[in-house]
C-alpha cells in the first residue's frame, strides 16, 4: 500500500508591488496556517519518506513551517522547478517516477493542478471526506490518500481512497 499526502502552499503574500509570481512569500495567515497544519499532520501520524516541494518561495516556506512538527522527519526533500504550478498531469507524471521502495509521499505545491489532481484521484472515501475534498482545495489544505498497489506507476485517475481531508479554517483555533 502506498500513501500520498497533497499539501497546497499556505496563503501567499500579494502585498509586495511587482514581485514575480515565483518569489512571493506567505501572507500572516499563511504564516499562522502551515504550522497548524504541521501539527495536523503530527496528531495523524503521517510521516512521509520522500516530499516533492515546488521550488517557489511560499511552497518552499509552508515546507519549513510543516517540516519541525513531522516525526521522524521525511528521509528525503526535494524541491524541484517542475513542481511550480504543474498541471495534475505533470504532477501524476513525476509520482510514477518515484521508486518503489517509497512507500509515502508528501507533494507540497500549487492550484490548478492539485485541485485537478486531488479531483481525480478520488476512488473511494472514507465518510464526509470526498464531499469535501472534492469541494475546492484551498490554501494550505490537506488530502491524503492511500493506494492498493506497491508501486507508484499504477498510481492513477480513481484508484485512490481519500483517507483525510482538512482545510486551516475546518481546524480547531482556525
Amino acid at each position: 500500500m502506498l500513501t500520498l499526502a497533497l499539501l497546497r502552499h499556505a496563503k501567499s503574500n500579494w502585498d509586495v508591488p511587482g514581485a514575480l509570481d515565483f518569489e512571493r512569500d506567505l501572507a500572516p495567515r499563511g504564516l499562522e496556517a502551515a504550522p497548524r497544519m504541521g501539527r495536523e499532520i503530527a496528531r495523524l501520524g503521517f510521516s512521509p519518506d520522500l516530499v516533492l516541494c515546488s521550488d517557489a518561495v511560499r511552497a518552499r516556506m509552508t515546507f519549513e513551517l510543516v517540516a519541525p512538527s513531522i516525526t521522524p522527519p521525511p528521509r528525503t526533500v526535494l524541491y524541484e522547478k517542475r513542481l511550480y504550478m504543474a498541471s495534475a498531469r505533470e504532477l501524476l507524471a513525476r509520482l510514477h517516477e518515484v521508486p518503489d521502495t517509497v512507500k509515502s509521499v508528501m507533494l507540497v505545491g500549487h492550484n490548478p493542478g492539485f485541485h485537478e489532481l486531488n479531483i481525480a484521484l478520488i476512488g473511494d472515501a472514507a465518510p464526509g471526506a470526498e464531499r469535501a475534498a472534492k469541494s475546492k482545495f484551498p490554501t494550505c489544505a490537506l488530502a491524503i490518500y492511500t493506494f492498493d498497489t506497491d508501486q507508484w506507476a499504477q498510481v492513477a485517475p480513481r484508484k485512490g481512497r481519500v483517507i483525510h481531508f482538512a482545510t486551516p479554517r475546518g481546524l480547531s483555533g482556525g
